[in-house]
């Protein structure tokens, strides 16, 4: 059997707004679909798509993304700008530098350089 990661689902309380945060990080358009729906193909990425759920998020992801950057301060600041929120401090050790954000709905994803 041959499989291929198709796309990535995120649970979300405004899909359509959380949509317009990833595409202003991550380049592309966002896409508003039947049923609440949204998704996103950014350049780089398998598809994103945002499904609306009734509950808010509880605790710490079991799945977060990596996003590579050149300078992750730099990054860190457009990011936060967009409505994200940083974890701690920036973190750099022998694999290189990262910090840890929240999406506007409190997902957590990572900005990594190195």
């Amino acid at each position: 059997m041959r499989t291929r990661l198709s796309q990535i689902v995120v649970d979300a309380a405004d899909p359509a707004s959380l949509v317009r945060f990833w595409a202003a990080l991550l380049g592309g358009e966002p896409v508003d679909r039947a049923r609440g729906w949204s998704h996103l193909d950014a350049p780089g990425f398998p598809r994103l798509a945002f499904q609306p759920v009734p509950e808010s998020k509880a605790g710490k992801n079991r799945l977060h993304l990596d996003v590579a950057v050149d300078a992750v301060d730099d990054a860190t600041r457009v990011a936060v700008g967009l409505g994200a929120s940083a974890v701690g401090a920036p973190v750099t050790d022998d694999q290189g530098s990262f910090q840890v954000l929240r999406d506007p709905e409190g997902n957590e994803f990572c900005l990594v350089s190195g």
